[in-house]
């Protein structure tokens, strides 16, 4: 069952975890606890009052963007593409927010038609914020991959952590196989490798089952679930066994007796895609009740704290709803409106469509110029 609640706690659980993990990206955890304590970091590192998200959060709005287009399309015209595409068109216009300021890009294009997606006027999303290498390299090649066709051997995580939006906004126990295959296929137009798109996959899986299931109780059923029906759609792929592997080990290590950060030094640093799913699904799963303690394990690690805190907090907050969160999370959150503005508009969806006559309401109007594009 649909829940805006639902749909709001992953997308700005996600931003959470990815704007606590992002102050101590890149820093080995040594350094983290000389910084901050035994405890590691606990609290938004503030820039000017900010708790500033990353690339993870940029993408993963872009990749919703890019959802809703093709849907719009499709009410208003009859027909569109490939979800994929649309969401390549989107990371296009990320990679101008990387590249330019806002005003120097408004200053250089003429944004009439609905030309751009509607983010890329966004000005607190033209900020550079340690984007991947893989997800650069492709966009700026400009030929975008696919499962059958990659572009390169890279396993990075830049192809699961922006996947979320994919699973909570795909409806229907008819049609879950399609919609794991399209977060495998948007991981794919980056990421090559099968362990680039097959963690994707099994992270939109997981994310829809847990918005949407009514036969699961627990987070460990979804995910062994989950494992099972990963095996059966990539098991011709090379290192599904290896995938297997690195879940097992998440699994068995939620339920040891260890340290966190042992645990987690044990499973990897997260810079690649089955890292980052398995080290978040250990916190998810040992801290399943507690939001806060989950997201807290998951950045204290010497590793891609901001990826593995952004997965680990779209579970979470998928898990809890964004009125769970604790009020000390959210206050201070760059760009939280916003957040939360895309998040309704995945509950919402296109209420637009070909045959409807004017005048449109107020709303109508304003879905059609962020998304008729």
């Amino acid at each position: 069952m649909r829940e805006k609640d639902k749909f709001r706690g992953c997308l700005i659980g996600g931003a959470v975890g990815d704007a606590l993990g992002y102050a101590v990206e890149f820093m080995q955890i040594d350094q983290i606890r000389r910084k901050y304590g035994d405890n590691g970091t606990t609290s938004y590192k503030l820039k000017d009052g900010i708790a500033e998200i990353s690339d993870d959060t940029q993408m993963t709005l872009f990749t919703a963007n890019g959802l809703l287009i093709r849907t719009t399309r499709g009410m208003l015209r009859g027909i569109a593409a490939g979800a994929e595409s649309y969401c390549w068109r989107c990371y296009e216009a990320w990679l101008i927010t990387q590249n330019a300021n806002y005003e120097t890009w408004k200053n250089s294009v003429k944004d009439t038609d609905h030309e751009f997606p509607w983010l890329i006027r966004i000005p607190g999303l033209h900020k550079r914020r340690a984007p991947g290498n893989t997800v650069l390299s492709a966009l700026h090649n400009g030929n975008a991959g696919t499962i059958n066709k990659p572009i390169n051997d890279s396993k990075g995580c830049g192809g699961v952590m922006r996947v979320a939006p994919i699973g909570l906004y795909y409806e229907g126990n008819d049609a879950i196989d399609e919609i794991i295959m399209f977060g495998a296929d948007n991981a794919a137009l980056t990421h090559g490798h099968d362990l680039g798109y097959i963690p994707a996959a099994a992270f939109v899986y997981l994310i829809n089952r847990i918005i949407y299931s009514k036969t699961f109780k627990t987070l460990d059923e979804i995910i062994k679930d989950c494992i099972q029906k990963i095996n059966l759609l990539f098991t011709d792929k090379p290192h599904i066994y290896e995938f297997n592997a690195i879940m097992k080990k998440a699994i068995d290590l939620a339920k040891a007796d260890r340290f966190d950060v042992d645990a987690i030094t044990e499973i990897g640093e997260g810079w690649v895609a089955e890292e980052a799913l398995a080290i978040s699904l250990y916190c998810s799963l040992k801290y399943n009740d507690n939001f806060e303690k989950a997201i807290i394990a998951s950045v204290n690690h010497s590793g891609d704290s901001d990826s593995t805190g952004s997965i680990t907090g779209n579970i979470m907050g998928a898990i809890h709803g964004y009125k769970n969160i604790p009020e000390r999370f959210i206050n201070n959150l760059e760009l939280k409106e916003l957040i939360l503005e895309v998040a309704d508009d995945l509950y919402r969806d296109c209420q637009v469509h070909e045959y409807q006559e004017e005048p449109w309401t107020d709303e109508d109007e304003k879905w059609f110029n962020k998304y008729a594009c």
